[in-house]
């Protein structure tokens, strides 16, 4: 929090006051958790009824690695999976790529092919887990490597839950792994919503995320205000292709970031809800409950984590996580105070998952709804939040929406603005960061960090090669050429993907099909 001698503010602008009364939240609604506009929850009774998800996001190295750890977090006492995959994966690409080189395994797991795939999940039954996998550009191709998965294990479509991030807007203005421009990109988005409707009724299609913007420097207004742009974005983008906003507005979740001022947190989480609620009835006419009613997962912040004094990080994730709990998360994921500095280790991911667990069992964030509603001060910042969402909502749509917005590169420089400030506050020591800029210490302490098994890579090359030497060459080819063909045209791009993951052919080779269709998106030409 910025602060001079007379004046404190959140890292959004907005002024904190000495003392909050009543005459700050005149004419507070008395709204009951689980009811429009959901401002104090979409449950009634929240976690009383059913604590949130406990998810640790792992992946890194090979399948086997990861599958290792996934067995590791269940067995202590997880309640669902979540995976992160390496760079390549993410960005298309397979890891015998030479654009590969160097980063197979690195940020994540390497998936190639659908014999990744079995082993990653490999002893998972499918059908008790609730799995979330972080991935954008191809995240269709992820997903139905998933179903096949489930398929071999006899699970059927519709014992199936998780969510799939596929929020490929936000790659564009915040994180930078997109493949394809921003329409085609749209396309595939909205062909997954409709696959999942006929085949996956159970699984959240999308996870739009605000988390990866604010982790990109965004304040907390920007990051409610696009992420909630992103989302009207998608639901023009399906009501457009013919999905009813009722129907798969309830499939919809979203992805926000934990960060560090506790109230405004809260409030942003709580204004969350009440934005969502009304953009759904007003702007598409919804009037089913479950659609209008936002559900999210969030995360601690990465960015906040520092590599001086590390363990300080496991403070900072603890505080962060109670304001999910009390800003009403669905699920939630703690970071391990180890990640400024390398992957976690199995001792700091056990840390994270224990904080959740004390929170959960000990620090009474299940025993009411809403703990912080009334509040002068978080009644008074979520107001203020919502106004000012708003506002730069409203900007948005004078420039067009979320993807005319982003194609005129207005979202990448506010983020960016609100980046440059914050560093200048680091750096000023206006904004202060322990262990950073204040109770420095002059020597750093020793931390065990994880390291890579240096012959994952190899294991992966070889098991892609293999692939490759022993599909039916042919059968692959024309799988390859009926998703190019399915490009050309209007259908829906799932069941030809599908089928060319069936026949093993990799996540690059079909991208390149698409590529070769759709081209790829160059961010500086487009500027």
């Amino acid at each position: 929090m910025a602060a001079t001698e007379d004046r404190r503010e959140t890292d959004s602008g907005i002024e904190i006051k000495p003392v909050y009364t009543e005459e700050d939240v005149a004419g507070l609604a008395r709204e009951e958790p689980g009811e429009f506009p959901f401002t104090r929850g979409p449950h009634r009774d929240m976690y009383r009824g059913r604590p949130w998800t406990i998810r640790q996001y792992a992946g890194f190295g090979s399948a086997e690695e990861t599958n290792q750890r996934f067995r590791y977090l269940l067995e202590r006492g997880q309640t669902g999976l979540s995976v992160a995959f390496d760079l390549p994966t993410q960005l298309g690409y397979d890891s015998d790529d030479p654009r590969a080189l160097g980063e197979v395994g690195r940020t994540g797991v390497a998936i190639d092919s659908l014999a990744d795939m079995e082993v990653l999940f490999g002893g998972i039954p499918l059908d008790d887990v609730s799995t979330s996998m972080t991935i954008n550009a191809p995240a269709a191709l992820l997903l139905l490597l998933y179903e096949l998965v489930a398929e071999e294990q006899g699970i059927g479509g519709a014992e199936l839950r998780g969510t799939v991030q596929n929020d490929i807007l936000k790659e564009y203005c915040a994180r930078g792994n997109y493949i394809f421009p921003p329409r085609p990109s749209m396309r595939i988005t909205t062909d997954l919503f409709a696959y999942c409707r006929d085949g996956l009724p159970r699984w959240n299609t999308i996870s739009v995320s605000g988390y990866h913007i604010r982790e990109a420097g965004s304040t907390a207004v920007q990051e409610l205000a696009f992420t909630i742009a992103n989302g009207i974005a998608y639901c023009h983008a399906a009501v457009k292709a013919g999905l009813s906003p009722d129907e798969f507005g309830a499939r919809l979740s979203f992805f926000f970031n934990a960060h560090n001022h506790f109230f405004q947190e809260v409030a942003k989480f709580r204004a969350a809800r009440r934005l969502w609620a009304s953009v759904m009835r007003d702007r598409f006419g919804v009037t089913n409950p479950k659609a209008q009613a936002l559900r999210f997962h969030a995360q601690t912040g990465g960015s906040t984590l520092t590599a001086q004094q590390p363990e300080s990080n496991v403070v900072r994730v603890a505080v962060q996580a109670l304001s999910a709990v009390c800003g009403g998360a669905q699920s939630i994921h703690t970071n391990s105070f180890d990640e400024a500095l390398a992957l976690p280790t199995e001792r700091s991911a056990r840390i994270a998952l224990r904080t959740q667990q004390i929170l959960a069992h000990e620090a009474g964030g299940t025993d009411t709804a809403d703990p912080l509603g009334g509040s002068y001060f978080v009644e008074a910042l979520t107001d203020e939040l919502e106004a000012r969402a708003r506002e730069l909502i409203e900007r948005i749509d004078e420039l067009g929406g979320a993807v005319a917005a982003i194609e005129q590169g207005f979202v990448q420089r506010e983020i960016e603005d609100a980046a440059f400030r914050y560093s200048q506050q680091v750096e000023s020591g206006e904004r202060v960061v322990v262990g950073v800029n204040r109770y420095a210490e002059a020597e750093s302490e020793p931390i065990e960090l994880y390291r890579l098994d240096p012959d994952a890579e190899r294991r992966q090359l070889e098991r892609t090669a293999r692939v490759r030497t022993e599909r039916d060459a042919r059968a692959a080819s024309a799988t390859l050429d009926e998703v190019a063909r399915t490009a050309r045209g209007e259908g829906n791009l799932l069941p030809s993907m599908r089928e060319a993951l069936r026949a093993r052919c990799t996540i690059g080779e079909i991208c390149n099909a698409l590529r070769d269709v759709f081209g790829t998106y160059d961010a500086q030409r487009a500027a």
